[in-house]
């Protein structure tokens, strides 16, 4: 059984930012199958939904608590005869907004109203009138969606199509696919699973069990994406957060969120799906602050699992692959603490696609005491990267990890805000927006604004997604590059600078247990030295070396940007002494005693990023520390290998 006990301590949530879900009716034009709450237009409930001049009492408290961003949904919000009033008033004085409709009642004024900045989801029921109208159970909704729609396009609103599939149209998911592309140039798949009535109808709540997919369905239409989880360090995944031993079945949702949501009868609480009247808060009756500062905390405590949770939900060891969540206990049996059965096989499949996704779709790959970390939207096979990676292949993540995902479509662009252009040379074009980097492939030739792939970096390029028109080339194989770009210099150069490192025009080779650097431009000899010393020591790469500086000193690193000699190891080693390279006729090895002359020729043959003036004092604080910690010399050498024994007595 559910318990309810009373908070012990009152703590107050952080105000800043709050985001809030104003729903402004139940009330459907249809008995939509798909709806979880349905109210009959002439029902009385009508009359106790708030009055436009009570939400904007509401949203005005909201607002001098910091809230800036609304979501406006229902039921069909624009049923409300003043809904463009209460649009108007909520959208004109926010940051951001988001709206669900399924487009019926648009008209060209609403769909003026809507060109303002925010993000527009419409749903589909089905490809044809036919299928659609089944679905909602109204005659002419698809008709009048489809006008919907065309007043959006002829306002020149931006608007993402959201396709709800089914048992009755998952016949038609394909073809309701194409529609969506040819209504808009974003979509996306929404509700790929239902939860029971709120209302608790059994006649009602057994219509949409029969409308539910397989488990297995579902979830390769709502794929988990893993990167994106261990990103956030969500450890539990799933919908619900649980902490082991816990069982404040809300605890984690009130402490981590800075989101209320606000049913059309002015009662408040911190999740939609919340519909017991102990755990909503009468605007009507108090303060919108009151609400936010005193009842939503004390909910925190309020609800236990108890022995039903513990020995369910709360020790399964699928937790990490379910959906599950405490208000979906409650529609589905009218217990917050009872485990959802349908859940329990989607949490199986889940744990299936998990496990192939990690066989196929992940690879890593270490280098200089980094992990690469490589995805792939797309199953790599044995001939998908260059044999030159496999000595640097891992079998399990280290500590220090760099993310690449790949996606083979490129994200839209137009009339988005990139941000600052920081840098524009082809082939790139980069611009900062907040935390992000971005990164445009551009076309050298003028008149071209054609794009031949995008990267989103994060701030400190640790995570990036890599988009690429088609999969054309990753298709064909023995890439070059584990981010597909001409070299991974772009990312590795960048992210040693903050670990002490950098990337060195240079060959590398272990000997005798020590490390040897032999730097300069290309003909001056790193691959020539490198097939002398073929044999007698370790090659780590002949074209580019990583060198970093660890507690126990300076050390390089084998790359697999080779040259001319194809062999290259992931081995590292102390560097015992940097050799800048000199093609003569003879053979010596000479001191270089001005640090200045050798702190110049590290630079020249310093391998740059994209140069922010943050990366450069890293960088060349880092070199400077370089040639004060590790001698230098210039080495004099022909092709005969008399050099060798020069370097042997180094």
């Amino acid at each position: 059984m559910t318990e309810f006990v009373k908070r012990k301590k009152l703590e107050k949530l952080p105000r800043l930012p709050l985001e809030g879900n104003l729903d402004l009716t139940y009330r459907c034009n249809n008995n939509c199958r798909h709806c979880w709450l349905w109210v009959p237009p002439n029902a009385p409930e009508k009359d106790q939904e708030l009055s436009s001049d009570e939400i904007k009492h509401i949203v005005e408290q909201a607002r001098s608590l910091g809230c800036r961003k609304w979501t406006l949904s229902g039921g069909e919000p624009m049923l409300r005869q003043d809904f463009s009033e209460i649009f108007d008033f909520i959208t004109s004085h926010s940051n951001d907004y988001s709206i669900n409709t399924n487009g019926t009642f648009i008209t060209p004024q609403i769909a003026q109203l809507m060109k303002r900045k925010g993000f527009k989801m419409v749903a589909i029921y089905g490809a044809t009138a036919e299928v659609h109208d089944r679905v909602t159970r109204n005659p002419g909704s698809f008709e009048a969606a489809m006008r919907g729609f065309a007043y959006l396009k002829e306002a020149g609103v931006g608007f993402t199509v959201q396709i709800i599939p089914m048992q009755e149209n998952y016949h038609q998911l394909q073809a309701m696919e194409d529609l969506a592309k040819s209504l808009s140039s974003n979509y996306r798949i929404g509700a790929a699973w239902f939860y029971l009535s709120a209302c608790g109808d059994t006649r009602k709540n057994q219509e949409i069990r029969e409308q539910r997919l397989p488990p297995k369905t579902a979830v390769e239409l709502d794929t988990p994406d893993l990167s994106y989880e261990e990103s956030l360090n969500n450890s539990e995944g799933g919908h619900f957060s649980h902490v082991e031993g816990d069982d404040r079945l809300f605890a984690s949702c009130i402490d981590g969120r800075r989101d209320f949501h606000i049913d059309p009868y002015g009662t408040m609480s911190f999740c939609c799906f919340v519909k017991d009247p102990q755990l909503r808060f009468d605007l009507r009756k108090g303060s919108f602050q009151e609400a936010w500062d005193e009842f939503i905390p004390s909910i925190s405590e309020k609800v236990r699992g108890g022995e039903e949770y513990s020995e369910n939900c709360g020790s399964c060891d699928k937790r990490k692959e379910c959906r599950w969540c405490p208000v979906y206990g409650y529609l589905e049996h009218r217990r917050f603490s009872a485990k959802v059965e349908y859940l329990c096989d989607m949490a199986e499949e889940n744990q299936k696609y998990r496990k192939e996704w990690m066989n196929n779709h992940r690879r890593y790959y270490g280098i200089a005491d980094m992990t690469i970390k490589v995805e792939s939207d797309l199953p790599f096979t044995e001939t998908t990267l260059d044999p030159k990676f496999e000595p640097f292949r891992l079998k399990e993540s280290g500590e220090d990890v760099i993310s690449i995902r790949h996606h083979f479509s490129l994200p839209k662009l137009e009339k988005q805000d990139l941000g600052k252009e920081v840098y524009r040379r082809a082939p790139w074009a980069i611009y900062r927006k907040g935390q992000s980097w971005i990164y445009l492939g551009i076309s050298p030739t003028e008149g071209d604004n054609s794009l031949h792939r995008v990267a989103v970096f994060d701030d400190n390029h640790t995570h990036v997604r890599i988009y690429s028109p088609d999969d054309k080339i990753y298709q064909k194989g023995n890439l070059g590059s584990l981010t597909m770009f001409p070299t991974d210099q772009i990312l590795l150069a960048r992210v040693l600078a903050d670990r002490e490192g950098c990337f060195l025009h240079s060959s590398g080779i272990l000997m005798d247990g020590k490390g040897l650097l032999f730097v300069g431009h290309s003909d001056a000899g790193k691959s020539t030295t490198v097939k002398m010393l073929k044999g007698l020591a370790e090659i780590l790469c002949d074209d580019r070396i990583i060198v970093r500086k660890k507690p126990e000193g300076f050390k390089i690193y084998g790359t697999w940007s080779h040259g001319e000699v194809p062999d290259v190891s992931a081995a590292s080693a102390p560097l015992q002494a940097i050799l800048f390279l000199k093609q003569s006729q003879d053979n010596r090895i000479v001191p270089v005693e001005d640090k200045k002359e050798s702190l110049q020729n590290l630079l020249a043959c310093l391998i740059k990023p994209y140069v922010s003036s943050d990366w450069w004092e890293k960088t060349l604080s880092f070199i400077e520390a370089l040639v004060q910690g590790v001698p230098c010399y210039n080495m004099y050498f022909d092709k005969t290998g008399k050099i060798i024994k020069s370097l042997r007595s180094l």
